[in-house]
């Protein structure tokens, strides 16, 4: 007798959920092809939105459409240090946080050179769907 289930997929849930099958660790549920597809995108060729959001997790993105090779994005965490340890800076006077120096999260790119620079995402950055996950 031919299968008749509606196309979809199977998604095992591996951060999160008790395991709900005998035969899976975790939680694991049927997704209908068309909703997953709607929701799930590859990890090859994503969106701005989801590469910002991969980036707020801890990982590297790039863009299929860079010319340098290498090249990749990284999130630096809020971090603070003492005005007075960086004086170098001539703005001690500036800080209202008790002399501490708050450098809030912000993004970082290597480039093609090996070299570390703030980074500002262009119109092309944001319009363009080929961000991918590096490894």
């Amino acid at each position: 007798m031919p299968d008749r289930s509606p196309p979809g997929y199977l998604v095992e849930y591996v951060n999160g959920g008790d395991s709900n099958h005998e035969n899976h660790d975790n939680y694991i549920s049927w997704s209908p092809k068309a909703v997953f597809e709607d929701a799930y995108q590859p990890t090859t060729a994503m969106a701005f939105g989801h590469a910002v959001e991969a980036l707020k997790r801890g990982m590297k993105v790039s863009r299929a459409g860079w010319n340098g090779k290498g090249m990749f994005l990284y999130m630096e965490e809020q971090t603070t240090s003492n005005a007075a340890m960086e004086r170098h800076l001539g703005l001690k006077e500036h800080f209202s946080h008790g002399g501490v120096i708050i450098k809030r999260a912000h993004i970082m790119m290597l480039t093609a050179q090996d070299d570390v620079v703030p980074w500002l995402a262009s119109q092309s950055d944001i319009l363009a769907d080929d961000w991918c996950i590096v490894e």
